[in-house]
């Protein structure tokens, strides 16, 4: 074997080994969620991903990539949904079956997150698990 060959088959093995840990990372106690933080038209910019809670945050990873960071953290108290829709045609390839599309503003900025109905029922449930005194969220 060339040396180039041994190169890449260990590039490769690596780069598997990373995607896999993560694969496991990531679907332990997930729920499937897409995510568009550019709020374009005409359906694109989705993102499809895996989200857990960890107290009051919710983590968001992309389905592919190698780190085992999130790629997204959404802090529940700084985060307030200003509008709720069904997908449109040209957007629902890329989200959850069933999905309602959420249009939220956080601290980072405005973004739209998909999930499916038990999903959502989920999320919402955590945002309204905040701290006294304050309703993070609108139907």
């Amino acid at each position: 074997m060339t040396g180039a060959v041994v190169v890449f088959l260990l590039v490769a093995a690596v780069a598997a080994s990373l995607m896999m840990r993560r694969w496991r990372v990531i679907r332990v106690g997930g729920v499937p969620v897409a995510l568009r933080r550019r709020l374009a038209t005409g359906g694109r910019g989705w993102h499809l991903g895996i989200g857990h809670y960890r107290g009051g945050d919710f983590l968001w990873y992309r389905v592919v990539g190698v780190s085992t960071r999130p790629d997204r953290v959404i802090r529940r108290g700084r985060l307030e949904i200003t509008d709720r829709r069904e997908p449109d045609p040209s957007e629902s390839y890329a989200m959850p079956r069933g999905a309602t599309v959420l249009r939220c503003r956080g601290e980072a900025g405005d973004l739209e997150l998909a999930m499916a109905d038990g999903t959502l029922t989920g999320f919402l449930s955590w945002l309204e698990a905040s701290p006294p005194g304050r309703i993070p969220w609108a139907s």
